[in-house]
């Protein structure tokens, strides 16, 4: 083959990325290529803005790290906005491409871009967006149990994680494919508002996300105490705080496992390291739940046969996304992430269950808040979560309520945390 596109998703890096590398062992030439969909960066159904600031800047400094990379080795990206079943066989065709390389994905949406692409050219799809390989599975995708315990013990019963794929050394792509560096500005433009208070920088691009895993795993012993301390609400390393490289995918699960492996190698294992697995595990979960239910868990019943009892008042949901209900354990949670693009597990948590069993909300209004905001935004492990929370999803129990007082006083029992993310009015 010639020549063929390689169409990056949610894989904004170079080493261990499969489709990239088929690209390289299959065609003389490889066009690498962002398709920044509109329908992906509009508004949801429910009016609001899906591409946020913070995710929008994020994004951004990661096609500009990939650029980058891709230039060192003597290529570049071409970053096009458009629907990809009307750009890629343009491209193609312009450009004599004879295939497209592209990372397979779960969520629906991104089906229907894979489903709409190959009815017009030739798409290799490779999955490398989760820890274990959907073909090294014990079971099909259609027999995926439907509790994580079950799913849990039976990839355990059966663990195979394949080894990462290192970087092509050089690649060759026409010199007019991407004749100079990446101008970003126009396609995303805008800046994210700073915060003091926030809990770390967040950068977006592999430089940033390597820099995090080293200093994660080779700075200290956090990961030790990762089970213990992950629920915390304040601190850089009481979490690991990979998700949103793993979201954009300038860092894989498999990067971060390998990582992991080399730690215990250095300093033992323990509960605490096998927890950070757990939480891989989770997010494998929610992908396969995905590609197993197609669009149903993005419906307001779910996977279940009745709708949920609730409604889409504005007026409550407004007080809930700007922090405002009277709860100072949710309303802290809320204003820092409407400040940062950030949120911890367990504030996501109980924001979610207050939305949903508290105020009585649309659980999807929650969805699709989350989705505009949190840099780490990825949909299966979104939307996988909400439904979840609403009782719409994977727990056979119908729905789970957080008290926020009893969550209060349990991680944040001397009100640090609330203090911290206090308004004006409040302190």
């Amino acid at each position: 083959m010639k020549r063929a596109l390689v169409w990056f998703r949610n894989d904004l890096r170079l080493s261990d990325n499969p489709a990239l590398a088929a690209a390289v062992r299959h065609a003389e030439e490889v066009l690498p290529l962002f398709v920044l969909d509109p329908r992906q960066t509009g508004a949801c159904s429910f009016g609001l803005e899906r591409l946020g600031p913070w995710r929008r800047v994020f994004l951004r400094e990661g096609l500009a790290d990939l650029d980058a990379r891709l230039r060192g080795m003597g290529s570049g990206l071409r970053v096009v906005v458009g629907h990809p079943d009307r750009v890629l066989p343009e491209l193609a065709h312009t450009w004599e491409a004879s295939a497209v390389y592209a990372q397979g994905l779960n969520a629906w949406e991104e089906r229907q871009q894979e489903e709409a692409v190959a009815r017009h050219l030739p798409l290799d799809l490779h999955p490398s967006h989760t820890l274990l390989h959907p073909d090294d599975l014990p079971f099909p995708i259609h027999k995926l149990p439907r509790v994580f315990t079950a799913f849990r013990h039976k990839v355990e019963a059966r663990w195979q994680v394949r080894e990462t794929l290192t970087a092509p050394e050089a690649l060759a792509t026409p010199d007019d494919w991407a004749p100079g560096p990446l101008q970003l500005t126009e396609l995303l433009p805008g800046e994210a508002p700073t915060d003091p208070r926030q809990v770390m920088s967040f950068r977006g691009g592999r430089a940033a996300g390597l820099e995090r895993l080293r200093h994660y795993f080779q700075g200290h012993d956090a990961p030790l105490r990762y089970k213990e301390t992950r629920n915390a609400l304040l601190g850089a390393d009481l979490s690991s705080k990979f998700s949103p490289w793993l979201a954009q995918g300038s860092l894989s699960a498999r990067e971060v496992y390998e990582a992991l492996k080399g730690f215990e190698e250095r300093l033992g294992a323990n509960e605490g390291t096998y927890w950070l697995v757990f939480e891989l595990l989770w997010r494998d979960f929610f992908q396969f739940t995905f590609a197993k239910h197609g669009p149903a868990l993005f419906l307001r019943k779910g996977l279940t046969d009745a709708l949920p009892s609730s409604d889409q008042d504005q007026g409550r949901f407004q007080t809930w996304c700007e922090g405002r209900t009277g709860e100072p354990f949710i309303d802290a949670n809320m204003r820092e992430l409407a400040a940062t693009g950030w949120m911890s597990n367990r504030g996501r948590q109980n924001a979610a269950s207050f939305l949903i069993h508290d105020l009585g909300l649309d659980w999807r209004m929650g969805a699709c808040w989350f989705e505009r905001l949190l840099i780490d935004h990825d949909p299966c492990s979104n939307w996988g979560n909400w439904a979840y929370i609403a009782g719409v999803g994977n727990d056979p129990r119908g729905g789970r309520r957080f008290d926020p007082q009893d969550q209060a006083a349990r991680y944040d029992p001397d009100g640090t945390y609330v203090r911290h993310w206090s308004s004006g009015e409040d302190r």
